[in-house]
């Protein structure tokens, strides 16, 4: 069985496809890869090459696979960043050919907009192909914060709204909701902050808690690779709960291990600072390669707790 992921690629570091396919090949996944931009960087360095793909040559790929007679083999699609609104329109055709092909395959929505910090970055179109066609198709999506206000309107640092909008979204159709970055807007003392993933398959909420390391406005490719072994171990477990313990330890393990081997190389974390006169300065990449194993066997645990 195979999981199809539509979503950016970059030559250069991590970030789209480059960041969740091969967490999802390493847990055991088949991994049918379509990229929807090729940049030779991601975007935060603040130069780049490369083009949006688009949607065409998408829906050629797909249907290159249902020619293929193989799209049966499909357990689940995965959809992350797109450049333009047309690759949104192919996310949604794929969803229904591999639907038609086997039924029970899920579709997980990474509804990629913009984070806390750095508002929207994404085509002023995207917003509304989310919440219009990807978010009612999909089984599972995966804001971050950010992107659960944008979806429903609502400011979530309080919990109860945070948990309001997640019902929102559940009654868009998705039966799994994960945020996957969510602060509830407590003041705690620096050496006490914490950051949170919730999670609700309509049943209940869970929450689980790590320490927030100092990583600036985001790393790029963790959403990414957040949405991809969250899929890949619900997919093996069935259990929001369980899955959410083994997604928080990888993730955290992997992202620990990226900010202390950036720590040691010397550089000075400046997300300001320019990107143009100084590429790779004051930037972090997951370092998913070195670090594999957190994949498989997390050297952390983390309990999530029910709300």
């Amino acid at each position: 069985m195979a999981i199809l992921s539509i979503q950016s690629h970059v030559v250069y570091g991590y970030a789209g496809n480059t960041a969740a396919v091969f967490p999802m090949q390493r847990l055991g996944r088949e991994v049918w890869a379509i990229n929807t931009v090729e940049f030779s960087n991601h975007t935060g360095y603040g130069s780049w090459k490369g083009k949006v793909l688009g949607g065409e040559l998408a829906e050629e790929l797909v249907a290159g696979l249902e020619t293929r007679g193989v799209l049966p083999q499909c357990e689940a699609v995965l959809s992350g960043y797109m450049g333009d609104a047309a690759v949104g329109r192919a996310i949604t055709g794929a969803v229904k050919k591999v639907r038609a092909a086997a039924p029970r395959a899920m579709y997980c929505c990474d509804p990629v907009m913009g984070d806390v910090g750095r508002g929207f970055y994404v085509k002023p179109d995207i917003p509304d192909i989310f919440r219009n066609e990807l978010v009612p198709l999909a089984d599972i999506i995966t804001p971050n914060q950010f992107e659960l206000e944008a979806l429903t309107g609502l400011e979530t640092q309080d919990i109860d709204n945070a948990r309001r909008a997640i019902d929102m979204i559940h009654e868009k159709g998705p039966g799994i909701v994960l945020v996957t970055s969510y602060h509830d807007g407590k003041c705690v003392p620096s050496d006490e902050k914490k950051i949170s993933m919730l999670v609700s398959d309509k049943s209940g909420v869970y929450s689980i808690s790590t320490p927030e390391l100092p990583i600036g406005v985001g790393m790029a490719g963790s959403g990414d690779i957040t949405a991809s072994v969250f899929l890949s171990r619900y997919l093996e477990t069935g259990d929001v709960k369980k899955t959410l313990e083994l997604c928080t330890a990888s993730i955290y393990g992997i992202i620990e291990a990226s900010w202390k081997f950036f720590s040691e190389s010397g550089k000075k974390f400046s997300p300001d600072s320019d990107k143009t006169a100084n590429p790779g300065s004051g930037l972090m990449e997951l370092r998913i390669i070195q670090v594999q194993n957190e994949l498989a066997t997390p050297t952390n645990s983390f309990e999530a707790h029910r709300l």
